[in-house]
């Protein structure tokens, strides 16, 4: 029996494996909501994994200027989805909570009602001057103010470290906070994780501190629409692999692929610098074609990490 994601992270274990979903249209009505999880919640049941990531959707139009790809649709709250839609599935979720949008009783409340086995993600606005309810240091305080039952992660974002040098730095103040993990945003930029895993291997050295875990999220890009949409999130992808991916028969084919190879490359290196670490497959659309990719990629990374003698199927 594989041990509960909290033990993985808890003992610095490296293997985890998460699937991400995004939470049905808020809009949709009651009926539509409990069928789309239905089938979620089926199709989840088939899949050999740690733990379910759930996001909390944020408009991030104030982050950048360009028109967006994709039109900005809410979804049902990600902690009621978990709680409440989600809550005959027997696994642990890792639930993302965008803080600034929740006063602190609020916070507070969603804390204490969550199932020990869940683990939260802070993040806070998408970009500074928005009105906020909440930082994200008071979030932390209300954490550490709690029972402190589940485990708080925070996001990674290797980009930033290419451009700024201190992710490493920001993820050190995040563990003084109490974060024992981190996922990335999508990666499709080996050389900026590269990077980033070489700097909080050197700091960890140099500091004697404790190295988090390193959950590094993997996304199929089903068309050059979506490949836009990758780009203007501020997720790097290498021009020459832009130029496969727009060139080729099949772009969503090809992805999957691409992904596969960047994860086995993370692996090796994480491995080479013994920094813990797992992935996230995220399925975040509502083609069939898109969701079934997500899952068959999600099996071959399984099957990879097997193969490394990192985790047992």
């Amino acid at each position: 029996m594989q041990p509960m994601f909290s033990d993985k992270i808890i003992n610095g274990e490296s293997g985890v494996l998460l699937y991400g979903i995004t939470p049905p249209k808020s809009s949709n009505s009651p009926e539509k909501i409990e069928e789309i999880t239905l089938k979620t919640i089926n199709r989840i049941k088939q899949l050999e994994i740690d733990g379910l990531v759930i996001y909390d959707i944020q408009d991030e139009a104030s982050r950048n200027a360009s028109e967006r790809p994709f039109p900005f649709i809410s979804t049902v709250d990600a902690h009621t989805y978990s709680s409440v839609y989600l809550k005959e599935l027997n696994l642990p979720k890792i639930v993302y909570c965008s803080v600034g949008k929740l006063s602190e009783d609020q916070l507070s409340a969603n804390l204490m009602d969550s199932s020990p086995d869940n683990a939260s993600v802070f993040v806070g606005m998408p970009s500074k001057g928005l009105p906020v309810k909440m930082t994200l240091p008071q979030a932390y305080t209300i954490w550490n103010q709690t029972s402190r039952q589940n485990l708080l992660g925070a996001v990674a974002i290797p980009e930033r470290h290419y451009l700024k040098k201190n992710e490493h730095l920001k993820i050190a103040s995040k563990l003084e906070n109490g974060c024992s993990f981190f996922i990335t945003q999508c990666v499709y930029n080996v050389d900026n994780v590269k990077a980033l895993v070489t700097d909080l291997h050197d700091w960890s050295k140099e500091t004697g501190s404790k190295l988090p875990t390193l959950i590094f999220t993997l996304t199929p890009c089903g068309s050059l629409k979506t490949l836009k949409f990758i780009d203007w999130l501020g997720i790097h992808v290498p021009e020459w692999l832009a130029s496969e991916l727009s060139n080729c028969n099949n772009i969503l084919e090809k992805s999957v692929d691409t992904c596969l190879k960047i994860a086995s490359e993370i692996m090796d290196f994480c491995i080479e610098k013994e920094v813990p670490f797992g992935l996230n497959v995220e399925s975040v659309s509502i083609k069939k074609d898109e969701i079934e990719a997500s899952e068959n990629l999600l099996r071959s990374v399984a099957k990879l990490l097997e193969e490394k003698g990192i985790r047992q199927i």
